[in-house]
């Protein structure tokens, strides 16, 4: 995967000139040290420790790529919390060639925010909408993919396991790889084992101070899954002691 393909988003930039002295951003020690960041798989992950800056990046990107701060298709337009940072004013994107058709970011924090604005839109544009307030969380989640992942499109996700079972997690795995193949890309961040272990795809760590690639089997959300499966009993009786 990824051989030949160019991909919509190739890499950032960010100008700290245009970034405040007192900053938060100055703080983060991950965010701090990007001043260019290139990509090279269809499908790119950022995992590390929370609070390591993962999100605040993708929300940027996610920004600075023209959607919503709080998620959707690149038509949404609503706010209902203004939290995002200064960082997407100071970033540019570095594209490629081939011009996405279509895209949609998502967030787990404010999922319920999109559905609500989907029913709005959607009533407004189609006289109907997706209905996702109508489903489960874990089922309306699934129903993005199924719904707006498409050939030729840019899809941003932050924690897209968040309400997903171990089963649904496969079945969204399926739908990233698949569409990845028919020229789209993928920039997410997850501490999802099983989404983790898309073959071939790009793994971007947050920890150690600096973004850096990773293989699968170092991340911590497969060691720390296998080291609990394997050796559950000794892990937790050394825990509850």
């Amino acid at each position: 995967m990824g051989e030949g393909i160019e991909l919509h988003i190739k890499g950032i930039r960010v100008d700290w000139d245009k970034i405040e002295e007192d900053s938060y951003l100055r703080d983060i020690d991950t965010i701090a040290g990007i001043e260019q960041l290139e990509f090279h798989k269809p499908i790119t992950f950022f995992v590390g420790e929370n609070g390591s800056g993962k999100s605040t990046l993708l929300e940027a990107i996610a920004i600075a790529y023209g959607f919503n701060p709080e998620g959707g298709t690149r038509n949404y337009s609503f706010s209902t919390y203004d939290s995002h940072s200064e960082l997407c004013n100071a970033m540019t994107l570095i594209k490629g060639y081939n011009k996405a058709g279509w895209g949609y970011f998502l967030r787990a924090e404010s999922f319920y925010n999109v559905a609500t604005a989907d029913d709005a839109y959607g009533h407004e544009w189609k006289g109907v909408s997706h209905g996702y307030h109508e489903k489960s969380h874990g089922e309306s989640f699934l129903a993005i993919a199924q719904d707006q992942f498409k050939p030729n499109g840019v899809y941003l996700l932050d924690e897209p396991e968040a309400a997903l079972s171990p089963q649904r997690q496969l079945t969204l795995l399926l739908d990233i790889a698949s569409c990845a193949k028919e020229d789209s890309q993928f920039i997410i961040v997850t501490h999802s084992p099983i989404l983790l272990g898309i073959p071939d795809a790009e793994i971007l760590s947050f920890d150690s101070g600096e973004i850096h690639p990773i293989e699968y089997e170092d991340t911590d959300s497969y060691k720390i899954t296998e080291m609990f499966i394997n050796s559950r009993a000794q892990i937790l009786k050394r825990l509850l002691r």
